[in-house]
């Protein structure tokens, strides 16, 4: 427990920093945007790279994917119904919100998380690899569906092999099947350049602390229940398959739990403002299950040890 508080006190020690050049106004959206854009196109993909390449590929596809790709699918079924039986929202709505309680933040909180929290950043590659190769294009597909009645199927092709996350993912995957040893010459300034991802992730993440805007009090109905399926039933799910249904042990039901309290993805809110869809369903999503999922987390790890 004391190691997971120490995990838990450093990524907070350097959140808090971003938080602090936001609100002294040394930082701005601006530069949130540099270190986000800088993250997402040079470092990540790096990173990604690195612990994709170097992990156990037993745990890539394992009983931990299986248990994550449930919750998943329950959730956002679950919301889904909610939002169209029992809240009245649009398709539109409904999927942006669908998108916001199932779609973690596996790359800029799940990588340090899983590196500092759980002891092994290779937690997080089966869930980035699920989103990023079926769970991304899928929702994009929906969201097509409902702005012009149609999927984009150009689109749903063209979104995973564009996006850099994936391509360093799968090259890392291509690397680890085929047992090919990257020289040092190559790999030295892969991991140089992998370095900047988790320090610029986690900066980033403290300026949209303070710099995104407070959810509307006479709006909350969406929100709550995006917080309560995204934070409550995504690790309540993953944790009964993983350990009665799957019976994995303690260790990969710890971290199955963990990686599925992340919060919502920034990419959601992103995505929503590109679409001109349900922005603000995914601002406040993003922005409530951050401010909440760290308690979870810490509630989980007390829990399961």
């Amino acid at each position: 427990m004391v190691a997971v508080l120490e995990g838990f006190s450093l990524i907070a020690a350097v959140v808090a920093v971003g938080w602090l050049l936001a609100h002294t106004g040394l930082f701005g959206r601006d530069e949130q945007r540099m270190l986000a854009r800088l993250t997402f196109w040079v470092g990540s993909p790096a990173l990604l790279f690195l612990i994709v390449s170097r992990a156990d590929v037993q745990v890539i596809f394992s009983g931990f994917l299986v248990a994550t790709v449930a919750a998943v699918a329950v959730c956002a079924a679950a919301y889904l119904v909610v939002a169209r039986l029992v809240l009245h929202r649009r398709w539109a709505d409904a999927v942006m919100g669908g998108m916001a309680a199932s779609y973690v933040n596996a790359n800029n909180l799940g990588i340090p998380i899983a590196l500092y929290v759980l002891g092994d950043a290779s937690w997080s590659a089966p869930v980035l690899l699920m989103q990023l190769l079926v769970l991304q294009p899928g929702w994009l597909a929906a969201l097509d569906a409902t702005r012009v009645g149609r999927v984009s199927w150009r689109r749903l092709v063209r979104s995973p092999l564009t996006n850099p996350l994936t391509i360093g993912t799968v090259l890392g995957l291509v690397v680890n099947l085929s047992g090919w040893t990257p020289p040092e010459l190559l790999l030295a300034p892969v991991e140089l350049v992998s370095g900047v991802a988790v320090p610029c992730m986690l900066i980033a993440f403290g300026l949209s602390l303070r710099l995104s805007p407070l959810p509307r009090r006479d709006a909350l109905a969406e929100p709550v229940t995006v917080v309560l399926v995204k934070l409550v039933l995504m690790p309540l799910v993953a944790g009964l398959v993983a350990g009665p249904v799957l019976s994995l042990d303690r260790a990969d039901v710890l971290a199955v739990v963990v990686m599925s309290a992340l919060p919502t993805a920034q990419n959601v809110y992103v995505l929503s403002v590109a679409y001109g869809r349900g922005e603000r369903i995914a601002r406040d999503g993003v922005f409530l299950t951050t401010v909440l999922s760290l308690p979870v987390m810490l509630l989980v790890t007390a829990i399961l040890g």
